[in-house]
């Protein structure tokens, strides 16, 4: 045990931080594909979701209730309605589009619009006027060109599909099970209308819950209230369209997998690692590593699923990850003015271990239990 804790201590925070997003984001972009292998598989789109959040909810409960006893400030009726708004927003509506995007479109292009988290979320906040654009300077600029690039890319995605640039060589090789289907019966700008959607449902979850977290800055309680709600909100909606059953059965071993997987992986543990690195490195740290999750997810998809790469799917992802980059070089010139102008302050913001209920409206919160 001893020596256990001293190889930990030797290894850099930083190299901890980085490693730890490595794990992150492989585990992300591996739900992507297995997700599209559990639609491939005849699950229910309502009922699938409904196991996933009440698995995240047991894997993040007891950890919330235990870390967080002493920060956790009391259950009021405002609060507990604010939960069930952002629970509604946050993981049903954000999950419910994610899902139904991706049925209609790729592992590659659900990860790929979601690069667009934080542009999305910079424009909202401003909006809101919660955060400010300096179009003097060029931190402003940048975020604003940023923004404009990932709204670029979103609708060259949606509305340009364009030839097929790349093919497995032997996709009569997969079988059934691991095929990708990407033929009939798919709307490939109804997908990409619906994944727009779960980073729009994203982003505003962000948003709106920045004012939350200030008055109750226990993240993992809020979390688990939040998924809590959505799971009454998903049981209700299955109840009422799944009226058949069998849509409740879980019928094979492959299904159990891919219902723990998304729970337990993609949710809650993801979620767990995500508010680690960004008390510890903070929320643009995040960020950068959200385009490494889309290349992944590329090469596991084109392996396992004979994934196809479409002209307009290459060119929006470009576009989406660049705007993605213009918007964290934005921030990150706008955070040294901040340290240059008052450093006592900048040292007191970016303390996130010391005060981890701070929120950050870049803070791109994975809808884990929601996506």
């Amino acid at each position: 045990m001893a020596e256990a804790g001293s190889a930990s201590a030797m290894v850099p925070e930083r190299a901890k931080l980085h490693i730890a997003m490595v794990v992150f984001q492989l585990g992300y972009a591996v739900n992507h594909v297995i997700m599209r292998v559990a639609l491939n598989m005849g699950v229910s789109k309502l009922v699938f979701p409904f196991y996933r959040n009440i698995l995240a909810l047991l894997a993040l409960a007891p950890f919330a209730y235990y870390l967080e006893k002493n920060k956790r400030p009391t259950l009021t009726i405002s609060f507990l309605i604010q939960f069930f708004l952002l629970g509604f927003i946050g993981i049903t509506l954000n999950q419910g589009f994610y899902i139904f995007g991706l049925d209609n479109t790729s592992p590659t292009l659900a990860s790929a619009t979601e690069n667009s988290v934080p542009a999305v979320t910079f424009f909202m906040a401003a909006l809101l006027r919660m955060e400010q654009v300096h179009l003097n300077r060029k931190a402003g600029i940048a975020k604003l060109l940023g923004t404009l690039a990932s709204v670029s890319g979103a609708l060259v995605i949606t509305l340009y599909k364009g030839p097929t640039v790349y093919s497995p060589n032997s996709p009569s090789d997969k079988s059934e099970f691991f095929s990708f289907g990407d033929a009939e019966g798919k709307n490939w700008t109804v997908g990409c209308i619906c994944l727009i959607g779960h980073s729009l449902c994203w982003s505003s979850w962000i948003v709106l819950q920045a004012p939350v977290l200030k008055k109750y800055p226990a993240r993992l309680s809020f979390v688990s209230y939040s998924c809590f709600f959505a799971v009454i909100q998903f049981g209700a909606i299955a109840a009422y369209i799944e009226r058949d059953s069998r849509a409740w059965q879980v019928n094979s071993g492959s299904e159990v997998f891919t219902i723990f997987y998304a729970g337990l992986i993609g949710s809650a543990m993801v979620f767990a690692i995500q508010i680690w690195v960004v008390d510890r490195g903070g929320p643009l740290f995040v960020s950068m590593y959200l385009p490494l999750q889309t290349l992944l997810a590329a090469v596991i998809a084109t392996v396992t699923l004979g994934e196809e790469f479409y002209l307009g799917g290459i060119l929006g992802a470009a576009l989406i990850i660049s705007g993605l980059y213009l918007v964290i070089l934005g921030k990150r010139k706008e955070s040294k003015l901040v340290s240059e102008k008052d450093p006592i302050k900048s040292m007191s913001e970016n303390n996130q271990v010391e005060d981890p209920g701070e929120s950050s409206l870049t803070q791109p919160l994975l809808p884990a239990p929601g996506k």
